[in-house]
C-alpha cells in the first residue's frame, strides 16, 4: 500500500460512529472488522457509501453490545447473522463470520463460525474480501490489492465454483467490471458466466433488475453490455434484441445524469409492447415503467418521421405523455440532424407554457355537463397549439369561448 492509502484506511477508522462501533464489538475475545466495499472504495479512492462489518459475535450479542453503547439495534436478517446498527442515523451492517452449508444457486444456508478468512473466502470477488481491523491492520486473503490496483474483477478461487453459489454473480461480474474495471474482462470469469447462463433463469426478476440497474448506469456500461451481448448474455435479461449503439450514443452524450429508467428505454424499448415485456420481466416499479412506457409512446410518434418533428406536433405530445418523454424520444430518436438541432427543439418545447381553462370554464360558457365538456376543451387546446402556445390566460380563455361557441352552434 501507499502512504496515502493508509491514511485514507486510517481516516476512516477515526470515524467517530466507526470507532465508537468498532470500539464496543472489540472486546472480552470478540472481534470486529470492517470489510468489503467500503475498504475496497477507500483504497480507490471513491466515496464510502456504506460500511459492512464483519465480527464474531452472535446476532444477539452484536445487539446486546450496540444498545448497550446506546446505538439503535435492527434485526434485519439474523437467519443469516445481520444485524442493522444505527449511529446517529447512519446504518451499518453488522454481520456474523459465516460459512457456507448449503447452495442452491439462489439462496445459502450458513453457520456461523469465528474464522476471518474462512468468511472472506465465501464472498464473490478478490477485492471484496479485503478487511479492515481496528488497529489499521489490512487483510488480504484472494490477492484482492493486486487485482485492485490492476482494475480487475477476478472470482475468489474456481469462477464456476463461485457462480453456482449464487447465479447472481455473474450480473455482479458485469457490473462490477463496468463499475471498476479496466482492460479486457477476466477470461476465465467470462468463460464460467457463458457455461452457467441457464442458471439466470432462476433468479429472481427483482434480483435481476437490482443488479442491472447499478450496471446501465456504471462509467463503462456501455462496453460491458456489448461484451454481454457477444457472451450470449444480455438478450436473456432484457428479452429482446439490445440496441447498443444507442444506449452507447446517450452514455456518451449524457454521462451520469441519465436515470435508470431512460437507460433501459435505450437499450431494450422501440414500441409500447417493449416496456410493457419490460415490465414484466423486470418488475419495473410503476414510476419505472410509467417513464418506460412514455418514452416508448413518444418513439412510437416521432420515429415514423422522416425529418425532425414540428414543435405543434411536438407540445400535442408533450400535452398527450408528457414533456419529459418526448423529450427522451427525440434524444434516442437517432436522427440525422445535429445534436444542436435536437437539444434546441426540446428547449424551445419545454418553454411551451399550461394550457390553464379547465372544464369548469367550459361550463361558464354555457356548454351542458357531458361529453361537449371535453371537446371544448380538446378543441381549444388544439387552437392554442395552431396559434403557438400563447401563455396569457385571456387569449386562452378567448380560444375556449370560440370552441364552446362552435360547439352550442353544432
Amino acid at each position: 500500500m501507499t502512504g496515502s492509502e493508509r491514511r485514507q484506511l486510517a481516516a476512516l477508522l477515526a470515524r467517530t460512529d466507526v470507532a465508537a462501533l468498532l470500539s464496543a464489538l472489540n472486546r472480552d475475545g470478540e472481534e470486529a472488522r470492517i470489510v468489503g466495499g467500503a475498504v475496497r472504495n477507500v483504497l480507490l479512492g471513491e466515496p464510502v457509501a456504506d460500511i459492512d462489518i464483519a465480527t464474531t459475535c452472535l446476532p444477539d450479542e452484536t445487539m446486546r453490545r450496540a444498545r448497550a453503547a446506546g446505538f439503535k439495534a435492527i434485526p434485519t436478517g439474523v437467519e443469516h447473522g445481520t444485524v442493522t446498527v444505527v449511529i446517529d442515523g447512519a446504518p451499518f451492517e453488522v454481520t456474523t463470520l459465516r460459512r457456507d452449508v448449503e447452495t442452491d444457486g439462489r439462496h445459502a444456508v450458513v453457520a456461523f463460525g469465528r474464522d476471518f478468512r474462512e468468511d472472506a473466502l465465501r464472498r464473490d470477488f478478490t477485492f471484496n474480501a479485503l478487511g479492515l481491523d481496528a488497529a489499521g491492520v489490512l487483510h488480504d486473503y484472494a490477492d484482492g490489492l493486486a487485482d485492485l490496483a490492476a482494475r480487475r474483477v477476478r472470482f475468489i478461487g474456481a469462477a464456476s465454483e463461485r457462480i453456482a453459489e449464487d447465479y447472481l454473480r455473474i450480473l455482479r461480474f458485469f457490473r462490477f467490471h463496468a463499475r471498476y474495471g479496466a482492460g479486457e474482462l477476466d477470461r476465465g470469469a467470462l468463460d464460467a458466466c457463458i457455461a452457467a447462463r441457464a442458471g439466470l433463469d432462476g433468479l429472481s426478476r427483482e434480483r435481476v433488475w437490482a443488479e442491472l440497474r447499478k450496471l446501465l448506469v456504471a462509467p463503462r456500461a456501455a462496453e460491458t453490455l456489448s461484451a454481454m451481448a457477444g457472451a450470449g448474455l444480455l438478450m436473456p435479461v432484457i428479452g429482446g434484441v439490445p440496441r447498443l449503439s444507442r444506449f452507447a450514443a446517450i452514455a456518451d452524450a449524457l454521462g451520469d445524469e441519465v436515470y435508470p429508467a431512460f437507460r433501459i428505454a435505450a437499450l431494450a424499448v422501440a414500441v409500447s409492447e417493449d416496456a410493457v415485456s419490460l415490465r414484466e420481466r423486470l418488475r419495473l416499479s410503476n414510476a419505472e415503467f410509467e417513464r418506460v412506457a412514455g418514452i416508448a409512446a413518444a418513439l412510437e410518434a416521432v420515429l415514423g418521421q422522416g425529418g425532425l418533428p414540428e414543435i405543434a406536433s411536438l407540445r400535442r405530445l408533450v400535452h398527450r405523455i408528457g414533456v419529459d418523454s418526448v423529450a427522451g424520444a427525440l434524444v434516442l430518436r437517432g436522427t440525422a440532424e445535429t445534436s444542436a438541432d435536437v437539444h434546441a427543439l426540446i428547449a424551445q418545447m419545454a418553454r411551451t407554457p399550461p394550457f390553464l381553462p379547465s372544464g369548469k370554464d367550459v361550463l361558464t360558457l354555457g356548454v351542458s355537463p357531458g361529453p361537449g365538456v371535453g371537446q371544448a376543451l380538446e378543441a381549444a387546446r388544439e387552437a392554442w397549439i395552431e396559434a403557438g402556445c400563447p401563455a396569457g390566460r385571456d387569449e386562452q380563455m378567448a380560444l375556449l369561448a370560440n370552441a364552446a361557441s362552435s360547439l352550442r352552434e353544432a
